[in-house]
């Protein structure tokens, strides 16, 4: 299969610090340009600010600088393209459904930045077009393919930690600065769609399928239309239970602990661990703790990798649909 020809809709943050390094890299796929939102795309019908205009512009020549390609002055220049296969969508998460589903109009595979979407009826909806056009959805929980996941679950399968107990899943931040779309509603914002989506995949991977939420409180603060913090549970039918907490007002945690009924495993850095960090776990037998190395690992190339898979094999693109549907799923059932 050709490398799938990949464009960016947004200069953003993370698409110029961390997907750029990934698709150097990557042998499925190659870049072809950046596209910024011209006034309309942008403002509509508002009156357009022009410094952030010129500001997007200028963020995305520094990718036509740094890593080269084609800067398109709109995102329908780059929907329109027959230069591109795919649209890599790194906008708040409000602007996702949209410009998604033009991308899809346009006979674009998406890679979308997580969350797919800010409700199940609209990623249902994405998935369904998806499906009709044989396009490929792909939903970018970049720490699903460490290699360190797989590895804890060796270590519980091993039967070291005994029969599991429970899972405890936590991950939470400092409040950043008040801009900060995380917290503008309109944009997409919220800890559960931020940070609280990231426990929520973990604990279907390590529960599995039968996954389903047990309980959940989303908390509010005063200054902010969105949740700030909030926690969960989520049970299979085997009766194993993960508790979630997450939150973005709060001191810096990203730890998961599995309680086994002979000892227990902790680790930090399980939803976050940068290219090439080792990470760690501490295993508790009684009163003895030993600490065991973990692989590392490029998640975003991995992330990409499984894109261009999706992009070129249909069971593949099947096995995710389910998976950015249950997702959104339980996300939706924890707003409640």
């Amino acid at each position: 299969m050709s490398k799938v020809r990949i464009g960016i809709i947004c200069p953003s943050e993370i698409a110029f610090r961390r997907f750029m390094p990934a698709i150097q890299k990557c042998q499925s796929a190659e870049y072809v340009g950046v596209a910024h939102a011209n006034a309309a795309e942008w403002f509509g019908d508002e009156t357009p600010d022009e410094t952030l205009i010129l500001s997007e512009k200028s963020k995305a020549e520094n990718f036509r600088h740094e890593y080269g390609g084609k800067v398109f002055d709109s995102y329908a220049d780059l929907l329109s393209s027959d230069d591109v296969d795919a649209v890599y969508l790194p906008l708040p998460p409000a602007l996702h459904y949209r410009w998604a589903k033009e991308a899809l109009r346009h006979n674009k595979h998406i890679f979308l930045e997580k969350p797919s979407t800010t409700s199940l009826d609209d990623t249902s909806d994405l998935v369904n077009i998806a499906k009709e056009k044989n396009l490929a959805v792909h939903e970018n929980y970049m720490f699903a393919f460490h290699k360190q996941i797989s590895e804890i679950q060796d270590i519980i399968a091993s039967g070291k930690l005994g029969e599991v107990r429970l899972y405890r899943i936590a991950f939470g931040f400092p409040q950043r600065a008040k801009n900060d779309f995380r917290y503008n509603k309109a944009l997409g914002g919220g800890a559960l769609l931020d940070c609280g989506g990231y426990t929520v995949k973990l604990a279907t991977m390590l529960l599995g399928e039968t996954a389903k939420i047990a309980y959940s409180k989303l908390n509010y603060t005063d200054g902010f239309d969105v949740d700030i913090y909030g926690s969960a549970a989520l049970i299979n039918d085997s009766g194993t239970t993960a508790q979630l907490s997450f939150g973005m007002d709060n001191s810096y945690k990203c730890e998961l602990e599995v309680w086994g009924s002979k000892g227990f495993l902790r680790t930090g850095r399980i939803l976050t661990a940068p290219d090439g960090f080792e990470p760690t776990a501490e295993i508790t037998i009684g009163n003895e703790t030993e600490t065991v190395k973990l692989s590392p690992d490029d998640t975003f190339g991995k992330s990409i990798e499984h894109f261009c898979r999706c992009v070129g094999d249909g069971r593949t693109r099947e096995d995710n649909y389910k998976k950015i549907l249950k997702q959104a799923e339980l996300v939706d059932e924890v707003k409640g």
